[in-house]
């Protein structure tokens, strides 16, 4: 792979992590229009429905075959782990009535990605792990002000969700290479859609003036954070490792923080500055290569190597 390919892709995962973090100030500002599985279930079929004229552009002349019916799986699979990730993260914040504690749990998928991985094969370098730890300090430094001891049934619902954020990127850095990526994504934004609306009307008011008021937020989360950045992680993904990935999307949570400055005039403490500092070292060392020492090449007639 050349440097310029991966530095491209590493690249589309940096953009992704920057309009998801920029993506919580619209999901905090679209809760007082709309309830949580109702945003989702308009943010995601607004997703969807943005793809089609860049399948029709890109993807028209996808034939059928082993690679659609990979796309069709694969979509299907990864719709309903999003749709879990996505409300067990919102239903985890409403019971802890804490972003920062939120924020922290959920980053774990950065060190949960490669544990996983030694389970199914794919182990990770010295390079990945040093690296996730960082990102995880960061987190904590960054998210977590007040602290937390014995974990309680909202943090527990919040890990949950981590977990299924990390299996959502190992379902897609397993099925990357044989799929149409625009119609994959537009196939689990619909699964997501539709699972969201259906226990929107059963466990909340769904509102059409809530929907309309809050334009904003969720045209941002269904354009943007939906349509545009999950499928920049589909293309990035197809060029770095999965361990690799999750430690760029852990950079989620300082633009998150960054965008709360910005927008809500929010203010970052020192503790924060020097949790950024980490998660940036832990993006930098996870990159580098740990060469392994070569052993000295002895002489086969003489083991001594004189």
């Amino acid at each position: 792979m050349s440097k310029i390919k991966k530095a491209l892709s590493m690249s589309y995962l940096v953009l992704a992590a920057v309009i998801w973090g920029v993506a919580f100030v619209a999901q905090v500002d679209a809760i007082n229009y709309v309830g949580s599985f109702t945003y989702t279930g308009v943010r995601f079929g607004l997703g969807a429905l943005s793809l089609i004229p860049i399948i029709l552009i890109f993807e028209r002349g996808a034939k059928g075959g082993e690679k659609l019916k990979s796309t069709f799986i694969a979509g299907i699979l990864a719709g309903v782990i999003l749709f879990a990730a996505v409300n067990l993260q919102q239903v985890g914040i409403e019971m802890t009535q804490s972003a920062g504690k939120a924020g922290f749990i959920t980053g774990l998928y950065t060190v949960i990605v490669p544990v996983i991985g030694i389970f199914i094969g794919r182990r990770s370098g010295l390079s990945i792990w040093i690296g996730a730890v960082c990102a995880c300090v960061g987190l904590y430094l960054l998210s977590v002000t007040n602290g937390f001891a014995a974990p309680e049934t909202g943090d527990i619902v919040l890990f949950a969700g981590a977990l299924l954020w990390a299996v959502h990127i190992l379902v897609i850095d397993k099925f990357v290479g044989g799929i149409y990526p625009l119609r994959f994504s537009a196939l689990q934004f619909s699964v997501c859609a539709a699972i969201s609306m259906a226990c929107a009307f059963a466990f909340e008011t769904v509102s059409l003036r809530g929907i309309l008021a809050g334009y904003a937020p969720i045209l941002y989360g269904g354009v943007l954070s939906a349509g545009i950045a999950y499928t920049l992680q589909i293309v990035g993904q197809k060029d770095v490792e999965p361990a690799k990935a999750a430690i760029v999307f852990s950079m989620e949570s300082l633009f998150a923080a960054i965008g709360g400055a910005l927008i809500l005039g929010e203010r970052m403490t020192a503790r924060g500055y020097i949790g950024c500092g980490f998660i940036f070292a832990g993006i930098i060392v996870s990159q580098l290569t740990f060469a392994k020492p070569e052993k000295p090449v002895q002489n086969a007639k003489d083991p001594e190597g004189a």
